[in-house]
């Protein structure tokens, strides 16, 4: 299987690697695994108290590299979004971005999971 020149770069050179302080009232965490694989994403997302966008995302990734190469992207393209628009990305967007192949279509899964998991996380801290 060969992985896209974007795959690539992104598991050799992953963007927004780390994580926020959990107890920080502005930050959502997702933790989501896929139990047919192994890997686990854990999503930290910074939100503007004020705004509702997000200022700032982190990942940490057990997994292969188009797991790894998922988390990367999502922590890119949620950063400046409010939580709508970042709770509408699907899974399709981040897999056609990274050209997936479709054996490893469940890495996308994972990120838009993630997203999903880290604005509940957050909504749930502020009751709404």
């Amino acid at each position: 299987m060969s992985y896209s020149e974007k795959v690539i770069d992104h598991y050799e050179n992953p963007r927004n690697v780390g994580k926020f302080d959990i107890d920080d009232p502005d930050v959502g965490i997702g933790l989501v695994g896929a139990p047919a694989c192994g890997d686990v994403l854990k999503l930290s997302i910074k939100v503007d108290p004020l705004t509702k966008v997000i200022t700032d995302a982190r990942f940490k990734t057990y997994g292969c590299g188009s797991a790894i190469a998922s988390s990367s992207l999502v922590t890119e393209l949620v950063k400046g979004m409010t939580l709508d628009q970042a709770g509408s990305i699907k899974n399709s967007e981040i897999a056609e971005e990274l050209s997936l192949p479709p054996v490893k279509i469940h890495c996308s899964i994972l990120a838009e999971d993630s997203i999903k998991a880290a604005i509940t996380d957050y909504k749930k801290k502020h009751n709404f």
